[in-house]
């Protein structure tokens, strides 16, 4: 037998984003991740995905930090790794559509930063909220790479996914991402898709899944098998669950083989070793819950992405209404079609849910429709694959109601000189602006958390000064 040609496979590191994000809710922390950059370093990632997603309000919010000054941290410390983030497309970090100027000035921050590859996904897969990014990204000569975002229903045929990756392809990207955000992609049908994905497109093929349904690391191997260029895993300590695939186990895998990622396990062992007390801190303190390391096969069963299952039982729990956890599992798929069949990953995963919780409970469908449920129905968010229900639309929103039609940031005008004036007092380097554009009360909330710690240091220096302390 011919020896097969090599095509070694490459790894994206995600426990600097996705894996704590995924785990503990994006908790880890710029001093807890400092020390270990050196030898993360010296692996040979494809890219350490860092920044973006969650982290940016995260930080802010919980950890009162400057998430521009950990992307700065990390550049100084990564010599030789591509950093990488998670970008919502026209949203940005944030949970509305932004205008054009702030989506080009993010972006342009984002790399003048240190970020190299930017990760561009919409939560409907409407082309149209990817294309100001994505050409921002090119322009400041950044990697775009462009995220499908991978779900399941009637139209989402083979020939759907084909047809949106050469579009991906003709708007500019630099790579294609399946991101199955919910572990929804079983490992033959990977084979199928990869398949059909590299005959039709020229640009390298990245694939992001999470461990929820218990699938994933047998995805990624049919999916390398069937010439996917890159996987996305996380250090064993933060892996599995909720997670994505373990990187050493991935490693050790295609080994010998011509996949053979090449990377040193002995590194990766220490690197383990390193996040392995901290996820034993979190386990004691109870920031890891245990039931997130497991398998949740109702994923698959209910086509439910693991972080809305927890969503709804909250949710039911808090109306003393946990009984009804099933029939809200029915509604889910009827009103997911109602609402156009989007794929649900934040944030329409979070508008269908709360949607379906309200009609269960209120014994009438639609009775109370949510703000996020009448602005789907309007076109707020973006086009939907397959239409939205005409009779509900005219329900909710009434017989005359303007829908949109066009891209939906079209509406939106410059907004970036207002944002700076609004936020002017609090301003200390470029980037603040766009932390107030992306969470404006807790940006405040920091900037005043900033300035105090500022004037307890300057104080501080002053008593020195003056002899208060001896030296």
């Amino acid at each position: 037998m011919a020896e097969m040609e090599k095509k070694p496979v490459k790894i994206t590191e995600t426990i600097l984003r996705d894996a704590h994000q995924s785990l503990i809710a994006t908790r880890m922390t710029t001093e807890q991740m400092l020390p270990i950059i050196d030898k993360m370093d010296k692996v040979g990632y494809h890219a350490v995905e860092c920044w973006g997603g969650a982290t940016f309000d995260a930080s802010l919010r919980f950890l009162k930090e400057d998430p521009w000054e950990r992307l700065r941290k990390f550049r100084d410390g990564f010599k030789n790794t591509k950093l990488q983030m998670l970008f919502r497309g026209q949203n940005i970090l944030g949970y509305r559509p932004y205008a054009d100027d702030v989506v080009e000035y993010f972006v342009q921050k984002s790399v003048a930063n240190g970020i190299d590859i930017i990760r561009i996904f919409d939560c409907l897969n409407d082309i149209r909220n990817l294309q100001t990014a994505v050409t921002a990204a090119n322009k400041e000569k950044a990697h775009a790479q462009v995220a499908m975002s991978y779900t399941l229903g009637d139209a989402y045929t083979l020939d759907y996914w084909v047809d949106l990756a050469k579009r991906i392809e003709d708007m500019g990207a630099n790579s294609i991402c399946v991101k199955d955000m919910a572990g929804l992609l079983c490992p033959y049908q990977a084979t199928e898709l990869v398949t059909a994905l590299k005959e039709a497109v020229d640009i390298p093929i990245e694939m992001h899944t999470h461990y929820t349904s218990g699938v994933a690391s047998m995805t990624y191997m049919k999916a390398v098998e069937a010439g996917a260029d890159i996987i996305d895993t996380a250090m064993s300590p933060f892996a599995l669950g909720t997670s994505q695939p373990a990187t050493e186990v991935m490693v050790e895998t295609f080994k010998g083989t011509p996949y053979d990622t090449g990377l040193d396990q002995q590194l990766l062992s220490e690197i383990a070793d390193y996040f392995r007390s901290i996820r034993d801190d979190a386990l004691e303190s109870g920031l890891l819950n245990p039931k997130n390391l497991g398998v949740n096969i109702k994923t698959l069963l209910y086509q439910v992405p693991g972080g809305m299952l927890s969503n709804l039982t909250s949710q039911l729990k808090e109306q003393g209404a946990e009984d009804r956890f099933y029939d809200v599992l029915e509604e889910v798929p009827r009103v997911r079609k109602d609402l156009g069949e989007p794929p649900l990953v934040t944030p329409s995963s979070q508008i269908v849910g709360t949607q379906a919780v309200l009609n269960v409970l209120m014994g009438e469908r639609y009775k109370v429709a949510t703000k996020e449920t009448k602005d789907i129905l309007a076109g707020k968010y973006g086009a939907t694959v397959k239409p939205v229900n005409p009779d509900l639309q005219k329900k909710i929103l009434g017989e005359n109601a303007e829908i949109i039609t066009c891209r939906p940031a079209d509406l939106i005008p410059n907004e970036l000189d207002t944002l700076r004036k609004e936020c002017e007092q609090w301003i200390q380097q470029d980037e603040d602006v766009l932390t107030y554009a992306l969470f404006p009360q807790v940006a405040v909330d920091f900037f005043k958390y900033r300035q105090a710690q500022q004037t307890k240091v300057d104080a501080t220096v002053a008593d020195t000064e003056n002899g208060a302390y001896p030296v």
